[in-house]
């Protein structure tokens, strides 16, 4: 059993998530980045990892 890490952070216009330290695609939204996170985290959880998921607030928020 691991530990999946995802970080959803604004990048300029574009939402990044994070895993193991690399950001393979931008998002136009910072929704589109959770789900996308969520979606990755579903399988890892049927690996039986840990999940941890963090998202950052709007720049100014």
């Amino acid at each position: 059993m691991g530990l999946a890490s995802y970080e959803v952070f604004e990048k300029g216009r574009s939402w990044i998530v994070l895993h193991d330290g690399k950001a393979d695609h931008e998002y136009a939204t910072k929704e589109a980045a959770f789900e996308a996170a969520v979606g990755a985290a579903s399988v890892a959880i049927r690996e039986g990892d840990e999940v941890h998921i963090s998202v950052t607030g709007e720049a100014g928020h």
